[in-house]
């Protein structure tokens, strides 16, 4: 049986000197600035408030409703469900089909208030290995309740989308061992409407409860 290797992440958050004071600068910036801010704008929230639920909104939502006040469109960028992209390049590309279609329509431009500009940011990331390998199910459970939060996040978030795998590392892994059921299931979860500590727990008990643990 193939090993299972987890890994982990360290993240450089870094300042792009882009910034936007309405919504044409921000679809300006959104085509323009690399991928890695797509992810940034879209994963951040998530990343530092792991521990709240519902789902978080991104970025890109919070500036339009809170700063633009523009409720209508921010509701439309919110509603981007980022689970149905494989790339970021097509989530990119839905933000700036919502953003060109609303500005065909609403020609007045809102700029916000000095200081309150949209500041676009990416980031860097490290991927380093941890000491942990799983060998079978039971391993895998075991591992998967000590392993730090930033390397569960790597391989549910970073693996499917900023890595471009399709899936994440662990239906994979399942899938490769014949464990396809299983890896069906955990792949139909919606991540990005759980907490990560709420993921944790509800991967180990799929695990456990299919039987074969």
């Amino acid at each position: 049986m193939n090993p299972f290797y987890f890994w982990t992440r360290v993240h450089l958050i870094k300042l792009l000197g882009l910034k936007a004071k309405n919504q044409t600068e921000l679809l300006e910036g959104i085509k323009n600035v690399p991928l890695s801010s797509i992810y940034y704008h879209t994963h951040r929230f998530l990343q530092q408030h792991h521990y709240l639920s519902p789902e978080p909104p991104n970025d890109f939502a919070y500036w339009l409703t809170d700063i633009l006040n523009l409720e209508k469109l921010g509701e439309a960028i919110a509603s981007v469900n980022v689970i149905d992209f494989k790339k970021l390049k097509d989530l990119r590309s839905a933000f700036i089909k919502i953003l060109t279609d609303y500005l065909a329509q609403e020609k007045r431009m809102i700029d916000c208030p000095e200081g309150e500009e949209f500041h676009f940011m990416s980031c860097m990331t490290a991927i380093l290995p941890t000491p942990y390998v799983a060998s079978n199910l039971t391993e895998f459970v075991e591992i998967l309740g000590k392993i730090s939060i930033n390397s569960l996040y790597f391989h549910i978030f970073e693996a499917p989308m900023r890595l471009e795998k399709g899936e994440n590392d662990f239906s994979a892994w399942l899938g490769g061992i014949g464990e396809k059921e299983l890896a069906q299931k955990i792949s139909s979860l919606d991540p990005y409407t759980i907490t990560l500590e709420g993921l944790r727990q509800k991967i180990i008990r799929m695990v456990k409860q299919y039987g074969k643990y």
